[in-house]
């Protein structure tokens, strides 16, 4: 694809996970993928509202965004029939070699859906993989291809029940630092 192809937010395919693309470290390395796919416009992290959660979305899970510090209340639609993936608290290191996974020792994170406790997994990728983002994207800015790692504490859940949900998750370094999202869903 040309340049300009990705500096409209349309870049060019990366090359394969080097993890199956269901396994936890396949879902955390896509998501990334998923993030640099937008540009710095509809960036989902920088999301304050939700309107571009459903941008550049897989057809096997949906993806949700935290923040890049504090917290954001966001609404979305999400597909019938759709596993929700996302990260309480998470980190990536790029360029990136193997075995050099951004871990926060400290780090804790939360998260409910519709006041009930959901399970977060430490899942963390030691084999960097390729993303090949939109130029100013909020992975590594630039359009060509960087070796990235990354880290976090993880969830998925669903696919939900038809109708209206909430899901609030976040987390913090264990210092000062902390990121928190609520999303009022609506599967439909």
């Amino acid at each position: 694809m040309s340049p300009l192809g990705s500096f409209f937010g349309r870049p060019s395919r990366p090359a394969p996970l080097p993890y199956p693309q269901t396994s936890p470290e396949g879902l955390a390395a896509r998501w990334v993928r998923w993030v640099a796919a937008h540009g710095p416009m509809k960036n989902p992290i920088r999301d304050t509202t939700g309107e571009h959660a459903g941008h550049h979305q897989p057809d096997d899970v949906w993806f949700l965004a935290g923040t890049y510090g504090g917290s954001a209340e966001r609404r979305c639609a999400v597909p019938a029939g759709r596993p929700v993936f996302f990260p309480a608290f998470n980190m990536w290191q790029w360029p990136a070699a193997a075995g050099e996974v951004p871990v926060v020792d400290g780090a804790t994170g939360h998260a409910t859906l519709d006041g009930a406790p959901v399970a977060l997994a430490r899942i963390g990728t030691p084999t960097p993989f390729e993303v090949r983002g939109a130029l100013g994207n909020g992975v590594t800015s630039r359009s060509g291809a960087v070796p990235v790692t990354c880290w976090g504490l993880w969830a998925t859940v669903g696919p939900l029940a038809a109708g209206a949900h909430e899901l609030t998750f976040g987390g913090t370094d264990g210092r000062h630092f902390w990121v928190e999202a609520q999303y009022r869903i609506v599967v439909g």
